[in-house]
């Protein structure tokens, strides 16, 4: 699967998204755009945008866009908040289906 990360991921979670083809919005010289102007850019070329932004889905009307869009929900947007993620994420991509919206949570470890 073609997969654009939002410039807000760090750009070293590509190592996570084994077996797909994955670039940054810097990499695809679209760093700074604004949310529709890049969804509409990115539904041409990608077939899956993954963000931190929970605002999104309000902010835009994403069924409009042919592209599935999936929210990470953690702590924060470090490497090691959105790792353990990962899996989720590996696992909607294998079963992507017609829905174009997910929103993954992670809660942190209580000790």
């Amino acid at each position: 699967m073609r997969v654009l990360l939002d410039e807000c991921l760090p750009r070293k979670l590509k190592r996570e998204l084994i077996g797909h083809d994955v670039r940054t919005t810097p990499e695809m010289g679209w760093a700074s755009k604004r949310n529709g102007d890049l969804l509409h850019r990115a539904e041409g070329e990608f077939d899956v945008f993954l963000t931190v932004d929970r605002k999104l889905q309000h902010q835009q009307n994403l069924p409009a866009f042919n592209i599935a869009v999936i929210v990470l929900v953690a702590p924060g947007n470090t490497l090691l908040d959105l790792q353990p993620l990962m899996e989720r994420v590996l696992q909607s991509l294998r079963t992507q289906n017609e829905e174009k919206h997910w929103s993954l949570a992670v809660e942190a470890k209580v000790d």
